[in-house]
């Protein structure tokens, strides 16, 4: 009796792991391709997937690659993600090396400016550029004043594409700031000794080794620019200049008599394989990074470079840049929320108003979407921060056969841009029997963000999960506790800190999304970001900034909580 005991013990243990495994492995392949499948299917039917006498067809990719004007779409398109790449490459580039290695004053603050951005959406961030840089804009009106010139056009291919460049540039810095901080000190004070200057040593060792961020940064934002939907739709729409996304919105939501779901199914697919090409030329890109490994056993920080008296130069430049690209564009939202109308021509102290809250905060639909937007938000990071750490200990912490190939899968969503990710579950919950209980609900919302971010996630919890030893894991298991319980009671608590990191992205990129909502949302379901754009459509540019300073503020409030009491680490 002793001996069946004993041995019926591991059996239960390591079915209950097995279990675990399997579950986690097919639930996330469930959520990740099944968007997926449906936009595929769509693309090779003659009518809507849910009726049933759709026939198969290639006449949807015919009629995309014959549309009027798709040519010169997809030219838009690739100059516009060109240009916002190399723009953002530039400006966030040459910000992490003076703010990184020089001793530039304030150099503290304005790294923390430099990366505000990334916080709140790129509607937001397009309002603020269309607030104070439109062709009614407070700055465009009051240099057209002072000087007679009109100095730029926003409404261009060129102007929208530097707008998202600058937009993007945060990513950027981001990217390449820790490969600056980070370089070997070793290699900068060999090429001293050789008799360099500190300049040039910067330039020639360190500048050099930030090729793989700079890489990695400028693909991913080659994609955003390619996927991105705000700044074409506020800046092309009025002058009739399309990109893919705009044509796919359009087609889909802004259609006069009914959508071509056939037509937009196309598109969708196509979309989906560029953008999975470039996600796999970054992979290749990166395969030789190792290289450029400059962080050994041997802890060294590089010293900063003395500008000596340019330094105020380069603050002054720099300075600019923080004030016209970042300050200003906030600050354009928050002056136009409080006042009935902007411009430079009257004090805007003298036309200030609480008219444009009222008006959000007396209307239970515009409520509603603040309040949807938090519980989306606070919900969604719970729910994704717990199925991200259990495909993370699955994939990493475990001897489940098919865990690198969980692994890829999770990170699938990286090439999953929004709109398509959006699309995918609207056709999911129309076409699968059963799921359009949650049609129309925030349920719908909460599941397409966490898929889309899951990579996200990931990405906060991996480097956290290989810093714990495994032979933590070996003594749990030598001691007799099954997969379960060693993850449970030993990596789990050692992991909370990047489970609150965790949480806290997750947090951030659901309250600012909108793009994934477009095709999504009902009466009852909004969230800010949809809002902005029904308001934005109606020529209401002061509850637009309204909403958008109240989803600044409360994100605000969100990250400072985050950081001060859970410790979260937020972008650096």
């Amino acid at each position: 009796m002793t001996e069946l005991t004993a041995g019926s013990a591991p059996s239960a243990t390591r079915d209950r792991s097995t279990i675990t495994f399997w579950a986690v492995s097919i639930l996330t392949t469930i959520l990740v391709i099944g968007p997926i499948a449906p936009i595929i299917l769509q693309a090779f039917l003659d009518r809507p997937l849910y009726k049933p006498d759709a026939v198969v067809t290639a006449g949807n990719f015919v009629r995309l690659f014959t549309e009027a004007g798709m040519g010169k779409i997809v030219l838009n398109t690739l100059f516009f993600a060109v240009v916002t790449m190399v723009v953002a490459q530039l400006f966030g580039s040459v910000m992490a090396v003076i703010v990184g290695r020089t001793n530039l004053p304030g150099r503290k603050w304005i790294g923390e400016i430099l990366i505000w951005p990334l916080f709140v959406s790129n509607l937001v961030m397009a309002f603020g550029w269309f607030t104070m840089y439109g062709p009614s804009g407070y700055i465009t009106l009051a240099f057209k004043a002072s000087t007679g010139l009109s100095p730029w056009n926003l409404y261009s291919l060129t102007g929208m594409s530097i707008v998202a460049g600058l937009s993007q540039a945060p990513l950027a810095y981001l990217m390449c700031i820790g490969a600056v901080t980070k370089a070997d000190a070793q290699l900068e004070d060999a090429a001293r000794s050789a008799g360099a200057s500190p300049m040039r040593a910067l330039i020639s060792i360190t500048v050099p080794m930030m090729r793989p961020a700079m890489v990695y940064s400028a693909v991913l934002n080659f994609v955003i620019g390619i996927e991105m939907l705000a700044i074409p739709l506020v800046f092309g729409g009025p002058s009739g200049i399309h990109t893919v996304t705009t044509f796919l919105y359009d087609q889909g939501i802004n259609a006069a008599v009914q959508s071509d779901y056939g037509i937009v199914g196309a598109g969708a697919v196509m979309l989906l394989v560029i953008v999975g090409l470039l996600v796999w030329l970054q992979g290749r890109l990166m395969k030789d990074s190792g290289r450029f490994v400059t962080v050994r056993g041997k802890a060294s920080r590089p010293s900063l470079v003395d500008l000596g008296h340019w330094r105020w130069v380069a603050f002054a430049a720099v300075a600019a840049y923080v004030l016209f690209t970042i300050v200003a564009v906030f600050a354009g939202i928050f002056m136009r929320a409080s006042v009935s109308f902007l411009t430079p021509l009257v004090p805007f102290w003298k036309l200030l108003t609480l008219a444009n809250f009222e008006l959000i905060f007396n209307q239970p639909g515009y409520v509603r979407a603040i309040l949807n937007s938090v519980v989306i938000s606070f919900l969604g990071g719970i729910i994704g921060t717990a199925c991200v750490v259990l495909i993370a200990l699955v994939a990493k912490r475990s001897e489940f056969r098919f865990r690198r190939a969980l692994e890829y899968v999770a990170l699938f969503p990286r090439s999953l841009p929004g709109i398509i990710a959006g699309l995918g579950f609207f056709y999911a919950v129309v076409w699968v029997p059963g799921l359009d209980m949650i049609r129309g609900t925030i349920w719908i919302l909460i599941a397409a963000f966490v898929v889309r971010y899951i990579p996200i996630g990931f990405g906060a919890i991996a480097p956290a999960l290989s810093q714990i030893g495994e032979e933590l894991d070996r003594a749990s298991r030598i001691s007799g506790a099954d997969w379960w319980t060693t993850v449970t009671r030993i990596v789990l608590p050692l992991l909370k800190p990047a489970l609150f990191s965790s949480f806290a992205l997750l947090f951030i990129h659901f309250f600012k999304e909108y793009v994934t909502a477009v095709f999504l949302y009902q009466p009852g379901s909004e969230i800010i970001g949809s809002t902005m754009l029904q308001l934005y459509a109606q020529g209401d540019n002061g509850p637009v900034s309204a909403l958008a300073t109240i989803q600044v503020i409360i994100t605000a409030l969100f990250v400072f909580m985050a950081r001060r009491l859970l410790g979260a680490k937020i972008y650096g």
